[in-house]
Formats: C-alpha cells, sequence, structure tokens
C-alpha cells in the first residue's frame, strides 16, 4: 500500500465516482479504477460496491479509510 494509493481511495470516497475522482486527481479513470482494484487486492477487501451511478463506500471501505 502507497500513500498514493490511500490519496486515491479518498477522493474516490468523497467524490462518490471513479470518473470523478480521476478528474479531480488529474489522472485517467482506467488507471485510478486499476489501482483501486490492486489496493484492495493487497488488503484483501472490497472497498466501494461499484455500479452504473457511481461507488457506494462498504463497511470494509469504511475501516481503510
Amino acid at each position: 500500500m502507497t500513500l498514493q494509493q490511500l490519496a486515491y481511495l479518498v477522493a474516490v470516497a468523497e467524490c462518490g465516482s471513479i470518473t470523478d475522482g480521476a478528474e479531480r486527481l488529474f489522472i485517467s479513470q482506467p488507471s485510478l479504477s486499476a489501482a483501486i482494484h490492486n489496493l484492495e487486492k493487497e488488503m484483501g477487501v472490497t472497498a466501494f460496491v461499484r455500479s452504473n451511478k457511481g461507488v457506494a463506500v462498504t463497511s470494509e471501505g469504511e475501516e481503510l479509510l
């Protein structure tokens, strides 16, 4: 886990959307999505429930945040 991954996690949680988080962080959406996925895999948690309307933070995600 890196500080950059944690910053990405916080940005997505605050924005409620990976797309909006990517715009806020000035990175591409696929890069942000991959970074979040790698963090979730590394930590063994599911931080967000993804839908076509955005993301919702899970209880595991709340603990990680």
